[in-house]
């Protein structure tokens, strides 16, 4: 049975996404920084009643020994990795003028330098195995930059090269590498705004409303499937028409 690894997996989207890949058939390497991002949390159970195998990996996806070895533990565990999604990501938010570097630092670090630690090393595995899907998510911010989030839009910019640089060296090896960019999507986060502030947001949306976790991780699903075996270097932007 093939085998998905998700970071940042133990909640909000990439909980979604495990829990789709894993109705898909996948087994499931959930990751997370701590074990305190499991307490109260019944994403191991949920996968597990679909049928398929599920494990959790503690790991800082920002160290590059660690996840190392994390990715060398989910081989042994599960035999193979088919698919990689890159979804682990912080924010530091904060205007330019006021953001501090450790602000800037540890955005950068989590977000992307996270995506060239599990795609070089889960990447080498699916060279072996001449094929793999790997899946990262970016977002809108990359795509047109936000106010206050320099460092994250900068990641998120940042990821969208990286994927398309991954798509050109592993394609020849039957791997294929794609991004997804959300846009507004309903998380406590957005709950916790204010009229004003939802109606602004809401305002910039051709669907008026703001996204669904499932709906991200239905195009991830896609993506990881056979048909999009001929997908590769795309960003598919989530966000109801924000950009329109």
């Amino acid at each position: 049975m093939a085998t998905a690894l998700i970071t940042g997996s133990a909640r909000g989207i990439g909980a979604a996404i495990a829990l789709r890949l894993a109705s898909d058939g996948y087994n499931i390497a959930l990751n997370d920084i701590s074990e305190a991002m499991f307490e109260n949390n019944d994403i191991m159970d949920k996968i597990k009643a679909l049928g398929v195998e599920c494990e959790k990996f503690i790991c800082d996806v920002s160290n590059y020994e660690q996840v190392e070895a994390t990715v060398k533990a989910v081989k042994e565990r599960f035999k193979t990795i088919d698919v990689l999604v890159n979804n682990a990501g912080i924010t530091r938010d904060g205007l330019l003028a006021r953001m501090s570097e450790e602000q800037y630092d540890t955005v950068i670090a989590v977000n992307q330098k996270s995506v060239f630690n599990m795609s070089k090393f889960v990447g080498n595995i699916m060279m072996r195995q001449k094929s793999g899907r790997i899946i990262n998510l970016a977002s809108v911010a990359g795509l047109y930059g936000n106010p206050g989030q320099m460092n994250y839009s900068a990641t998120k910019a940042a990821i969208i090269g990286m994927t398309k640089t991954v798509a050109k060296e592993l394609g020849s090896r039957g791997i294929t590498c794609n991004a997804v960019a959300p846009g507004f999507i309903k998380t406590p986060m957005t709950d916790k705004l204010t009229d004003a502030q939802r109606d602004a947001m809401l305002a910039q949306i051709a669907m008026k409303r703001y996204g669904e976790v499932e709906e991200i991780a239905g195009v991830v699903s896609f993506l990881a499937s056979k048909d999009a075996s001929y997908v590769t270097g795309q960003v598919i932007e989530i966000s109801g028409g924000l950009s329109m």
